[in-house]
C-alpha cells in the first residue's frame, strides 16, 4: 500500500489495475473465510469501503504530485484495518463473536525524544468509552497504528503491532500477553549465525531488554515497557509450532543458566580519544558526551582506564566521521598544545554482549567469556560491564565477529563444546581412529559436553567434506563412491567453519607434503595432530616455521604419537624440562616394528618372512624399509632432541641400517621380494648374540650435547631392554634428578589401535585446553 501510494504520487500509470487486484486479492480472500452470505455482505461492504476511501486518497495524491508524510502513515495503517475485518469475520463465522477495534479510536501518544510515549489516562478513558459502547467477549485489534495526542493518525514505528499488543494487554489488565512470530521464542544466539543456539524458556524483563537492545530480532526493547509496568508476563509463540510453549518473560525469571544469551550490534565504529592531558582532569568525559550529544551521536558503549589515559566510545559507523569532527573541533586546543594525542577511529566494529541475571554476584563470568575469545584468537577492543552485573559487552572487529559469536556461545555451555575435525589419511592408524571416535562420540558429548564432529576426510587422491557428522565404515569405498578430487586448500577451508567455533585437522599419513602445509593451516588458527614424523624430524627452517607460527597463533600441534604411538614419552620429555630437571641422555627401543621382530627372531627363522608377517598385522610403516633403514628411529630421535632444545638434522645422527642398499630403488613388493638377502648375515649376528648370553635390539641413544647413534646391538639377557613384551617401546630418561636410576617409559610401541590412541588423547587434550570438562 506504501508503494501504490508513491506510484500514484509519481503518476505511474498503472495504480489503478494495482490498487483493483488488491481488492480483489481481499474480496477472495473473504470469501473463503466466510461462507455465510449474511456475513460474507457485511464483510465486503466493509472492505470495499475501505477500498473506497483509498482510491480517493490515491487520486488526491496523483493529483498533488507528491506524498506527505501524515498520507503515508494513514495509508500504511489500513492494512491492519482490512486484516483485522478479515479475522474478525472469520470468528464471527465459527460462532465467536468478536468486534473489530480500531486503535486509532482509543490509543493516543506523544512523540519524544526517545520513543513514542503513550497517553495512559486519555486511552484508558477510550477504551472504557468504547467497551461500554460495543460490548464483547473478544475484540480484534488493529495493531502499529494509533493517534496523536492532537488527534492526528500516527503508527508506532518499527515492531509497533507487538507493542500494540503489550499497550492493550495494559489496557485491558490482561494475565498474559502472547506475542506471535515465526520461531519457537528467544534464542540463546542469532541461528543463523549459531546453529546450536537453544530455545530460552524462561526470562526476566531486564534480560529481555538487553537482548533485544542488542540485536535479538524476535523482540523490540519498547515491547516489553507497557507489560513490565503492570507487571504482566509476556510470552513469545511461534504461529508455526503452536505446541511449543515458547518463551516466558517476567519479573522474576530465572537465575539459571547465569548468562542466558549471547547477542550483539553490528555496523559500529570505536572512537578513541587518547593523551597524558586527560589524566586526573575534571569534566572530561562530560565535554566528550556533550559534544557527541550536540551532534545527535548515539553511543552504544563506553569504556574507559582508570588512569584516565583514554575513553572510548562506540558509535554507529553511519555517524562515525561526524563523532571525530566534533571531537577534534570540542579538544582542538588540547589536540594544538598535545595534552591530548590523538581522536582514531576504527571502522568495522561489532558490540557482542552477554547477558544474564544470574551473572550478578556469579564468580568466573567474566573469565569464561574472555577464555573463550582468547582460545578462538579474537581480540578484544574495549570492554565494559555494568554495576549491574547483568551485562557484560566487548567490541571486536566486524571479521571475528560470527567466529566470536560461536566460541562464546560454546564457552558457555548454551551450545555443544564443537570441534571440527578433519582426517587426512584413512589408512591402518586413521580407520582405527575413526572406530575409536564413534565408539565414544556419544559418551564424551553425554559426559563432557563435547562434540567431536568429523566433516571431512581425505585421503592420498580424494577426499569427502559433509555440514553433517560422517560416520564411515569403509572410508576407501566411500571415498571413490562419494568424494570428490583432493583440494587441501578447499579441505582446510571447510573444516575452519565459521559456524563452528573450533577446527581441527588430523595428519595420519606419513607425507612429508602433508607436513608442508603445517605452517599455514596454524597461522588460520587450524589445531594439528599427527602420528606424521616429517614435520617435526624434517628440515630445520620448516620446523623453525612452524613453531614461529605457534608463538603467533592461538592453535595448537599435538603429535605425542609420533615417538611412542600411545605412550606418553614426549609429554614425560616436557614435563620435565617444564619442571626444571636437566635431561642427561636419553636412550631406548623407540621401534615397536624392530622391537617385535628380534623379540620374535629366533634361530632357524627367515628374517625376510617376518618382516612380510609384521606389515599384514599392521605392526610397520606402510614402506617397511622405512624400518629398517633404521630412519623411522632416526625421526624420533631428532624428534625428541629438538624437544630438548637441540637443532638437528636426520644427518646429525649416525644410523645403522638394515635394509641393503641395492633396494632403494625398489618398489615395495619388489623390495620385500628381495628382503630374503639379509637372512644368511642376520642369522649369523643373532647366533653369535646367542653364544654369548646376549640379544639383539635395536637401540637409539642421545645425549645433552647432541651425540645421537641408532644401530643394532647385543645386550645381555639381563638387560632391562631385553626382556620386552612384543612390540613395546621402552624409553629411560637419565637427568638430574633420575641420574641413578632412569625414569623409565615402557608399553606397545607400535600397531593401528595403540598409535590411533595416542592420536585421540592429542585430540582430547586439544578439546580440554578449549573448555571441554573432560
Amino acid at each position: 500500500m506504501i508503494a501504490l501510494a508513491h506510484e500514484a504520487a509519481s503518476g505511474a500509470a498503472d495504480w489503478r489495475e494495482r490498487l483493483t487486484r488488491l481488492q480483489d486479492r481481499h474480496l477472495d480472500t473473504a470469501s473463503r473465510l466466510v461462507e455465510s452470505d449474511n456475513l460474507l455482505n457485511t464483510l465486503n461492504d466493509q472492505l470495499n469501503a475501505r477500498f473506497a476511501n483509498l482510491h480517493q486518497l490515491l487520486a488526491s495524491l496523483d493529483l498533488m504530485g507528491s506524498a506527505p508524510v501524515e498520507v503515508i502513515e494513514l495509508v500504511s495503517g489500513l492494512g491492519e484495518l482490512l486484516s483485522a475485518h478479515l479475522l474478525s469475520a472469520r470468528f464471527n463465522a465459527i460462532g465467536h463473536e468478536s468486534v473489530v477495534l480500531d486503535a486509532r479510536e482509543v490509543l493516543r501518544v506523544k512523540p519524544t525524544p526517545l520513543m513514542v510515549a503513550v497517553d495512559w489516562e486519555t486511552s484508558q478513558a477510550n477504551l472504557e468509552h468504547f467497551r461500554r459502547e460495543h460490548p464483547a467477549r473478544r475484540y480484534v485489534i488493529t495493531g502499529f497504528i494509533c493517534r496523536r495526542v492532537d488527534g492526528r493518525i500516527s503508527t508506532l514505528g518499527r515492531n509497533g503491532s507487538d507493542y500494540s499488543a503489550s499497550i492493550f494487554g495494559r489496557l485491558f489488565g490482561a494475565d498474559e500477553v502472547h506475542i506471535w512470530t515465526n520461531v519457537d521464542g528467544l534464542l540463546s544466539a542469532d541461528p543463523s549465525a549459531v546453529p546450536q543456539a537453544v530455545l530460552l524458556d524462561h526470562l526476566s524483563y531486564r534480560e529481555a531488554f538487553e537482548l533485544a537492545y542488542y540485536g535479538a530480532r524476535v523482540l523490540h526493547p519498547q515491547t516489553l515497557a507497557p507489560a513490565l509496568e503492570a507487571d504482566i508476563p509476556v510470552r513469545i509463540r511461534n504461529t508455526f509450532n503452536p505446541d511449543c510453549p515458547g518463551t516466558r518473560i517476567d519479573s522474576a525469571g530465572n537465575p539459571e543458566p547465569p548468562v542466558k544469551g549471547i547477542s550483539g550490534i553490528g555496523g559500529m565504529a570505536l572512537v578513541n580519544i587518547e593523551g597524558a592531558g586527560m589524566i586526573g582532569v575534571p569534566g572530561t568525559a562530560e565535554r566528550v558526551f556533550s559534544a557527541l550529544h550536540r551532534a545527535d551521536v548515539s553511543v552504544a558503549m563506553i569504556s574507559q582506564g582508570s588512569s584516565e589515559h583514554s575513553i572510548c566510545a562506540v558509535v554507529p559507523a553511519s555517524v562515525a566521521s561526524t563523532a571525530v569532527s566534533v571531537l577534534e573541533d570540542a579538544f582542538e586546543r588540547e589536540l594544538r598544545h598535545g595534552q591530548i594525542q590523538r581522536i582514531a577511529l576504527h571502522a568495522d566494529i561489532r558490540v557482542l554482549a552477554i547477558v544474564g541475571e544470574g551473572m550478578a554476584g556469579t564468580p568466573g563470568v567474566a573469565a569464561r567469556l574472555f577464555n573463550a575469545l582468547g582460545r578462538a584468537g579474537i581480540n578484544v577492543r574495549a570492554i565494559a560491564q555494568g554495576a549491574s552485573e547483568r551485562n557484560i559487552s566487548v567490541a571486536i572487529n566486524e571479521v571475528d565477529a560470527e567466529r566470536a559469536l560461536k566460541a562464546i556461545h560454546a564457552g558457555f555451555y548454551l551450545s555443544e563444546q564443537t570441534l571440527s575435525v578433519g582426517l587426512i589419511g584413512p589408512g591402518n592408524v586413521g580407520r582405527a581412529l575413526l572406530a575409536q571416535l564413534e565408539a565414544t562420540r556419544e559418551r564424551l558429548k553425554r559426559e563432557a559436553n563435547l562434540d567431536l564432529r568429523l566433516r571431512g576426510i581425505a585421503s592420498s587422491r580424494r577426499m569427502l567434506l559433509s555440514d553433517t557428522h560422517l560416520n564411515i565404515d569403509d572410508p576407501a569405498k566411500t571415498l571413490t563412491e562419494q568424494g570428490q578430487a583432493l583440494d587441501l586448500e578447499v579441505l582446510a577451508k571447510f573444516i575452519d567453519d565459521d559456524h563452528l567455533p573450533h577446527a581441527v585437522l588430523i595428519d595420519c599419513t606419513a607425507s612429508d607434503a602433508i607436513a608442508e602445509h603445517y605452517p599455514n593451516w596454524l597461522a588460520r588458527g587450524l589445531h594439528v595432530i599427527t602420528p606424521n614424523k616429517h614435520a617435526g624430524s624434517g628440515p630445520i627452517a620448516r620446523f623453525r616455521k612452524i613453531r614461529a607460527q605457534l608463538e603467533k597463533s592461538s592453535a595448537r600441534w599435538r603429535y605425542e604419537a609420533t615417538v611412542g604411538a600411545g605412550l606418553p614419552i614426549v609429554q614425560t620429555l616436557r614435563d620435565l624440562i617444564d619442571t626444571g630437571d636437566k635431561v642427561l641422555r636419553i636412550e631406548g627401543i623407540f621401534s615397536g616394528t624392530l622391537a617385535y621382530l628380534f623379540n620374535r627372531y629366533e634361530p632357524g627363522m627367515s628374517f625376510a618372512e617376518l618382516v612380510s608377517e609384521a606389515r599384514s598385522a599392521g605392526y610397520t610403516e606402510p614402506d617397511p624399509r622405512d624400518d629398517l633403514s633404521g630412519m623411522d628411529v632416526v625421526r624420533k630421535l631428532v624428534i625428541l632432541a629438538r624437544e630438548m632444545g637441540l637443532e638437528l638434522e636426520l644427518d646429525d645422527v649416525s644410523v645403522e641400517s638394515l635394509c641393503p642398499e641395492r633396494l632403494e630403488g625398489a618398489s615395495v613388493d619388489e623390495s620385500l621380494a628381495r628382503l630374503e638377502s639379509i637372512d644368511t648375515p642376520m642369522a649369523k649376528r643373532l647366533e653369535t648374540a646367542r653364544n654369548q648370553n646376549q640379544v639383539l635390539r635395536y637401540v637409539a641413544s642421545l645425549d645433552n650435547e647432541g651425540r645421537a647413534e641408532v644401530s643394532l646391538k647385543s645386550l645381555p639377557d639381563d638387560h632391562p631392554f631385553a626382556s620386552l613384551a612384543l612390540t613395546d617401546n621402552v624409553v629411560a630418561f637419565t637427568t638430574e634428578r633420575y641420574r641413578d636410576n632412569p625414569l623409565i617409559v615402557q608399553g606397545p610401541g607400535a600397531g593401528p589401535d595403540v598409535t590411533a590412541a595416542g592420536v585421540f588423547a592429542d585430540l582430547l587434550r586439544v578439546a580440554a585446553h578449549l573448555g571441554a570438562r573432560l
